[in-house]
């Protein structure tokens, strides 16, 4: 089993195909835009996926703070998403888990602190995942952790004002 926490660089990851993930609101390392935040709109941004590999059955996304103070934060769990290039804004796409929030839908970066980093990890899996709607993201993590073909991530950066 693959720990999907990691991050590329540090092992387990590296092994899979790479997707191309890009916004066209912010570039990798940049700062999202506060629409995408709890201080705006607080909707998903969009999403550019490319370099799927023929045996994608459904993508999925984990975006998750490694900044927040006690553990890593999830913000957006979604899996059996149908294979696209492109995911629009304020997407309602596959089944949603429960995030950190308690919430099944995305909830956008409000750290209370200082700035902090904001992945968007998607996931090429080989098969659709049968999991509960109320599934957490250790669910999560076992279920994909044997079907992952590709991954790419897009960081993002944002501090209030």
């Amino acid at each position: 089993m693959k720990n999907i926490m990691e991050q590329p660089t540090k092992g387990g990851i590296k092994d899979f195909k790479r997707l191309k993930i890009s916004s066209n609101t912010f570039a990798n390392g940049d700062p999202i835009p506060s629409e995408y935040t709890c201080d705006g709109k607080n909707i998903s941004p969009p999403l550019d996926i490319d370099q799927i590999p023929k045996q994608t059955k459904c993508l999925a996304i984990l975006v998750i703070d490694y900044d927040a103070p006690l553990k890593p934060w999830v913000h957006w769990l979604v899996w059996n998403i149908p294979i696209t290039h492109h995911i629009k804004a304020d997407a309602t796409l596959g089944v949603s888990g429960v995030n950190d929030f308690s919430t099944f839908n995305y909830s956008g970066p409000c750290p209370n602190n200082r700035q902090h980093r904001y992945y968007f990890k998607v996931y090429a899996l080989n098969e659709l995942l049968e999991l509960s709607v109320s599934a957490t993201f250790v669910q999560f993590e076992k279920a994909i952790s044997d079907h992952i073909v590709a991954f790419g991530e897009l960081m993002g950066t944002y501090e209030r004002k």
